[in-house]
């Protein structure tokens, strides 16, 4: 008798070890190295589910948010539209600026910002004051002030520089 981890105990004559408790001692080893892979499958997605759930959460919400296209609420478009005509001669909202839209439209800050960046685009025209200053605050080692008074042969200015 050969006694087993369990603490049955076997035959041990040269016929096959059998538990007198229970199966052969082969089916025993063989049992205990089959693993079935649904069950493998399934503890491994809880785990990763602990593991990533709130990550996986936000996520979710980042692509549910993407997925949503289309217009911005009316009344939130209109409150953009007012701000708008009110600063059409320099349609840059300050920070502070797009928080408040933001906060009052309901809107995000980055949907805020991408508004004016395409209203921009697609309908304003700097006027050529404007321009300018553009130009001036691109370039502010050149002053175009300074530059044209500074010229005693101001009409010698070429075009390119109005």
């Amino acid at each position: 008798m050969i006694l087993t981890q369990n603490g049955s105990y076997l035959a041990a004559s040269g016929e096959a070890a059998v538990d007198r408790n229970g199966p052969l001692e082969e089916e025993m080893a063989v049992n205990t190295n089959f693993i079935d892979p649904q069950v493998e499958d399934r503890e491994l997605k809880c785990q990763l589910l602990r593991k990533y759930s709130g990550y996986l959460g936000s996520l979710k919400q980042e692509f549910m948010k993407k997925r949503k296209k289309g217009k911005l609420p009316k009344e939130a478009r209109q409150q953009l539209l007012d701000w708008w005509s009110r600063h059409y001669k320099w349609p840059y909202p300050s920070e502070s600026q797009k928080l408040a839209l933001a906060e009052t439209t309901g809107l995000d800050q980055k949907q805020i910002n991408n508004w004016f960046i395409n209203q921009r685009k697609r309908h304003w025209k700097p006027s050529e004051d404007m321009q300018f200053v553009v130009m001036d605050a691109a370039h502010p080692h050149y002053n175009y002030m300074d530059h044209v008074l500074g010229n005693p042969f101001a009409m010698d200015i070429s075009p390119t520089l109005l």
